[in-house]
């Protein structure tokens, strides 16, 4: 059984003062650092989108290709990250889920890696977060979302608790960090 941790787009662009700022996304990033050093492996997706990208017709302009806003939050331990994963790169590509990473097949690298059990934070809960989780069960990984190691939109008052419970219907486990 081996564990990977897949941080998910803790970047400056959705902490506090970024362009579309996740309200408390920097507090997920000294609960990561507190249990990185628990896995095998680890992962970390970033939003990489074009500066023409589709995508900013559904959200403001955030995390563009070799930007500030696009970089990893500058207190995350980025030391520890063993692959980076771009996601949203072309201009058609919104690029929820870090399965949709282009510049590396994520499930196959994982199974080459002989992981069993995925564990996902970051941000947002109620978007790619939920999307990565999802895509993990779908694709057989035994997968846990670390609860106090995500944040989220909720452009809705409650779409983080909506988003936890669906990934929870979906066969993925939620834990705390203290229970790794």
């Amino acid at each position: 059984m081996k564990k990977a941790l897949l941080i998910v787009d803790v970047q400056n662009d959705f902490c506090p003062g970024g362009a579309l700022a996740v309200k408390d996304g920097d507090k997920v990033v000294p609960v990561i650092n507190g249990i990185i050093d628990k896995f095998d492996l680890v992962l970390a997706s970033k939003d990489w989108h074009p500066v023409d990208s589709v995508h900013f017709e559904k959200w403001p302009v955030h995390c563009v290709q070799n930007t500030y806003g696009a970089d990893f939050h500058p207190d995350l331990q980025t030391d520890k990250i063993d692959r980076v994963l771009l996601k949203g790169t072309q201009n058609k590509d919104d690029g929820y889920s870090a399965f949709e990473a282009t510049n590396i097949s994520l499930a196959d690298f994982l199974r080459g890696e002989g992981v069993t059990d995925l564990y996902v934070c970051g941000l947002a809960t109620d978007y790619c977060v939920k999307a990565t989780a999802l895509d993990a069960c779908k694709l057989g990984f035994r997968t846990y979302v670390i609860t106090d190691a995500v944040a989220a939109v909720n452009l809705n008052p409650g779409d983080d608790k909506k988003a936890l419970e669906e990934i929870s219907s979906q066969g993925c486990i939620l834990v705390n960090s203290n229970e790794i």
